[in-house]
């Protein structure tokens, strides 16, 4: 397998780093998804993986993209998602992390991450990492009162173990917004918990804990069990079920806001 040896990643053909949906939207929400695409720049020759492989949780998150484009679209809120695969470089993982290109997974070792370099290293968090995350940055200093929202999806079946809870909300010492948003979900007929399937102990609130920087903004991170998003109609059902719980939630706060499709919010 051929191997990145310049200080560059990203060539002209694979695009940028990052995408911007609605930029121009007007919600106080913003969203991110740190694992919206299994794509691998050309220089890394899919990273030795397979298509298969490449398709598999492990490379991304399965239904996140098409939720929280849903959620764009209704809440007319901007979005920031990650346009390469966790695998090449997990967004919501800081540099320093063993995991923020891991030469091993669940089910299979990555051959383009066994033996990175440390210009590698560099040249994938310079192309990938910095300028995701300097998106989202311009995105928030550009919103007024902003709330931040990440979305993820998780497997349902990890190293063999079956998780029966269907939908997470993630938080750290500032629980204001996930606690605001649980009632909704504790009556519908999903399993909702708090900091599951992950919590804050597993470094999986990396994007939130870099842009609160201090301050004490709204947020929350949402995962969705990947099963109940595979299909138009649940991916439809769960974005009506978040879309309803998130502007009660806000409501309650005093978030002021304005649906571009108000009807979801009150739909059954």
């Amino acid at each position: 397998m051929s191997r990145l040896v310049t200080s560059k990643l990203l060539n002209q053909t694979d695009g940028p780093a990052f995408e911007v949906v609605n930029r121009s939207g007007q919600s106080p929400v913003v969203l991110v998804c740190e694992h919206a695409a299994n794509r691998v720049p050309a220089g890394l020759d899919s990273l030795g993986l397979s298509e298969e492989q490449l398709e598999a949780h492990v490379a991304w998150d399965p239904g996140a993209s098409a939720l929280a484009r849903k959620l764009s679209d209704t809440f007319d809120a901007s979005l920031i998602e990650a346009r390469f695969s966790r695998l090449v470089y997990d967004c919501n993982r800081p540099p320093d992390a063993t995991s923020a290109m891991p030469a091993n997974t669940e089910f299979c070792p990555i051959p383009g991450n066994a033996h990175i370099t440390e210009a590698e290293r560099v040249a994938r968090t310079k192309d990938i990492y910095e300028p995701f995350h300097a998106a989202v940055t311009k995105v928030l200093s550009e919103t007024p009162d902003p709330v931040l929202v990440t979305i993820h999806s998780f497997t349902p079946v990890f190293h063999g173990k079956p998780r029966d809870v269907e939908i997470g909300l993630l938080h750290a010492a500032d629980t204001r917004l996930a606690q605001a948003m649980m009632p909704t979900l504790e009556s519908s007929a999903y399993d909702a918990r708090y900091n599951a399937p992950y919590g804050p102990e597993d470094g999986v609130l990396h994007s939130i804990e870099k842009h609160l920087s201090g301050r004490r903004l709204p947020y929350v991170m949402i995962e969705v069990r990947n099963d109940l998003i595979a299909t138009d109609a649940g991916l439809s059902d769960i974005a009506t079920l978040l879309t309803q719980s998130l502007t009660r939630a806000l409501s309650s706060m005093g978030v002021p806001q304005s649906l571009a499709n108000p009807d979801v919010s009150d739909a059954k």
